[in-house]
């Protein structure tokens, strides 16, 4: 069976005080989740901070970005060298906020995805649709069009996870139905069928207004293996209670 993963991806939210705050609080219940593997990206200035705090305990570090070169004139740019030399384990690639503020692209994806494999950090591969999108019915043609060409010339799909989040359910509120996110997961599983032999074993998570009372839910899909969190990773109580339903 997949082992399911949980990541908090704080985006651009926190002081010092208080993302350490944040990860000691949840580092202390990491004896409650089980196998559920838990990951905390919080913004670049605290990763040493929170290094330092989950050190000892299983919690996982990751990145919210990372740029596709080692080094250079890239002003304001994080290197996935750095990322490594910094304690990082994950990078998250592709966030549809990083997509719709900030140019990112299948390319952009498609090379730091080549980057991050090369430097020995696990890319987080996010895919997803917009409302507008999703009401014209193309979710299918765009979830495999941004697959297609963010995968292109990869073949290392064993160490990758995968992240499904509707744009149209990021920050809103709204969440897709656990039938909705199973029908994408599931189709997401079949695109990499065609690619990979381990298909099976690769995670692919929710990402989208996901909390405490609709984990246990969307957790119960065939094909959902855990979650990226947004604004519920920030409170330590509720992002804790969404581990806790994806423990077996």
């Amino acid at each position: 069976m997949r082992t399911r993963l949980v990541a908090g991806n704080w985006k651009m939210n926190t002081l010092a005080d208080e993302a350490i705050g944040l990860a000691k609080a949840i580092a202390k219940s990491a004896k409650a989740f089980g196998k559920t593997e838990v990951l905390l990206c919080p913004p670049f200035v605290w990763l040493k901070q929170v290094a330092e705090t989950i050190k000892g305990s299983p919690i996982r570090l990751g990145a919210q970005n990372m740029i596709w070169e080692d080094a250079g004139a890239f002003t304001g740019e994080i290197s996935a060298p750095m990322l490594k030399s910094a304690g990082c384990q994950y990078v998250i690639i592709g966030h549809s906020e990083r997509r719709q503020f900030f140019g990112e692209t299948d390319l952009t994806v498609n090379m730091k995805l080549h980057k991050a494999i090369k430097t020995g950090l696990t890319p987080i591969i996010c895919l997803g649709e917009s409302l507008q999108e999703r009401e014209a019915g193309q979710t299918e043609r765009v979830v495999s069009t941004q697959f297609a060409n963010g995968f292109k010339d990869f073949g290392q799909f064993e160490r990758v996870v995968i992240a499904y989040e509707p744009v149209w359910a990021i920050g809103t509120g709204k969440t897709a139905t656990a039938s909705q996110a199973q029908e994408i997961h599931q189709l997401l599983r079949r695109l990499l069928q065609e690619k990979t032999a381990e298909y099976a074993q690769i995670r692919i998570l929710y990402g989208g207004s996901v909390k405490p009372d609709n984990a246990a839910e969307l957790i119960g899909q065939e094909d959902v293996d855990g979650f990226l969190v947004g604004g519920a990773s920030l409170k330590a109580k509720d992002f804790i209670e969404i581990v806790k339903a994806t423990v077996i």
